[in-house]
């Protein structure tokens, strides 16, 4: 599979970069700063330099035309600001959906997060001059949720995937996901092995929440396939 990664030298972005590269995969992986080309070519990919803050969708969509699979996995991070976390997490997310649209990828998982709130019909996210981290981080859930809406409505095979609390301590392999499961907290290994697994399931148009548990990877994607096809024979 030729797989494209927006935000591919991102926490979760390099470590899916390194997995579908081991496993014989095409990745190319997005990124805006030129100082971490090496780091992708490093990691078995393909890298593109390109600002997704600043690029047209024309742009974005020569880079995932030809892509089996294409994957947002970028994010402003923290202390970026409020205002990043619409042009970013909300706005990034939905040019690279736009971007796949117009380049026949079908394929799309999102990256967003345990919590993120849907707008209401014709809501304006609005960003506050002197924001508290509170307040950012409450905008933050609201842009996720904007993206993931957005992204429900284009004409792709999306899967969104949202974590709970991320960690950086070593994958166990293991996970709960499903559409609902309690609040938790799960390693970003963990969150790249499970879009790795998500990136060829046939399993589309569905929301899933992750966090650390006590399933295998591969048997907790399985089973989300098997109860998709049963409620499509229901």
């Amino acid at each position: 599979m030729r797989v494209v990664v927006a935000g591919g030298h991102g926490k979760i972005g390099l470590r899916l970069l390194r997995l579908l590269a081991a496993e014989g995969h095409q990745p190319v992986g997005i990124v805006r700063n030129p100082d971490h080309v090496s780091d992708l070519a490093d990691a078995g990919a393909e890298p593109v330099v390109l600002d997704l803050e600043q690029a047209a969708a024309d742009d974005v969509a020569e880079v995932v035309r030809g892509a089996d699979v294409a994957v947002f996995a970028a994010g402003a991070g923290p202390g970026s600001g409020a205002a990043r976390k619409l042009t970013v997490d909300r706005d990034a997310a939905v040019l690279l959906a736009d971007a796949a649209v117009a380049a026949g990828t079908r394929r799309f998982l999102v990256v967003s997060s345990m919590g993120a709130v849907e707008p209401e019909p014709g809501e304006d996210l609005q960003v506050t001059a002197a924001a508290s981290d509170d307040e950012v981080f409450a905008l933050y859930l609201r842009a996720k949720g904007a993206a993931d809406a957005a992204v429900r409505s284009r004409d792709l095979d999306w899967v969104i995937v949202r974590p709970g609390s991320l960690r950086d301590d070593p994958g166990s392999g293991r996970v709960m996901l499903a559409p609902t499961v309690p609040r938790g907290s799960v390693s970003r290994d963990d969150v790249a092995a499970v879009l790795l697994a998500l990136a060829g399931a046939p399993v589309a148009r569905l929301t899933v929440e992750l966090v650390a548990g006590e399933t295998p990877t591969d048997e907790a994607v399985a089973a989300l396939v098997e109860h998709a096809e049963q409620d499509q024979q229901g």
